[in-house]
């Protein structure tokens, strides 16, 4: 029998999938290398990862041929695997199996994140650990639908949706490796999120509150948006805004 005390403890990694081209924002490259208050979008999502110092390690999955990240940087806090797949779950699954191969077990925890979520806090990450680490399932940060919510038929309403049991889906999603490995597989390559698999394996992940900041850059006007958070978060006026307006 094996000792309790020699079991492997739990750990926690964080994932990240760039391998997205992100069309819909309109960017001359894909929009997580957009500079965003001063350096590309990603290394704002990438600091607020490395400020949670109970993370195991941070791996960014990036397409083939990918050559942002190929300068050497001694004082990074993540790995990065070019293993990126043609949707966001042959990514993510490609990711865990990279995760693998580096050591992690199908025990430990991942907290998949969405790169273009850039304005992502170490408070929100933490609390997405504290009330998941002990979870049967797992969970992710999610916020509860603040608007009223209409069903559209042929360009106009056709029902006004009852809005009180909806939430939007954020990032982190966080689930055991092995128990999302294997969900990912078999939901196939169309599921938008990491819930969505375990879901559709017969599971119900936690919803953990996030925050409305914590918004994934889209469009053209989320840079602006997201440029006027992260550069109010260090005092620093937006552009156009005068010190001390």
């Amino acid at each position: 029998m094996t000792d309790c005390a020699d079991a492997p403890k739990t750990r926690f990694f964080a994932l990240i999938p760039c391998a997205g081209q992100g069309s819909r924002a309109g960017t001359p490259q894909a929009k997580q290398y957009q500079p965003i208050a001063g350096k590309a979008m990603v290394l704002h999502t990438l600091a607020a990862f490395a400020a949670v110092e109970r993370l195991a390690g941070t791996l960014v999955v990036v397409a083939p041929g990918d050559a942002f990240f190929d300068a050497p940087d001694s004082s990074a806090s993540f790995t990065v695997a070019a293993c990126g797949g043609a949707s966001r779950a042959e990514s993510v699954l490609n990711g865990l199996q990279a995760l693998r191969q580096a050591g992690a077990h199908d025990t430990d925890w991942v907290l998949v994140h969405d790169a273009a979520r850039c304005l992502i806090g170490g408070a929100q990450i933490n609390r997405l650990i504290d009330t998941c680490q002990d979870d049967d399932v797992g969970g992710l940060l999610a916020l509860k639908l603040p608007d009223t919510l209409k069903a559209e038929a042929g360009g106009r309403v056709a029902a006004t949706v009852d809005r009180a049991d909806k939430w939007l889906a954020q990032t982190p999603q966080m689930f055991r490796l092995g128990a999302l490995a294997d969900a990912l597989r078999k939901a196939g390559p169309a599921v938008t999120d990491e819930s969505s698999a375990m879901e559709a394996a017969g599971l119900r992940p936690r919803l953990v509150a996030g925050s409305a900041e914590n918004f994934k850059v889209t469009y053209p006007d989320d840079f602006r948006l997201a440029e006027g958070i992260l550069l109010a978060r260090t005092g620093q006026p937006s552009p156009g805004q005068h010190p001390g307006v």
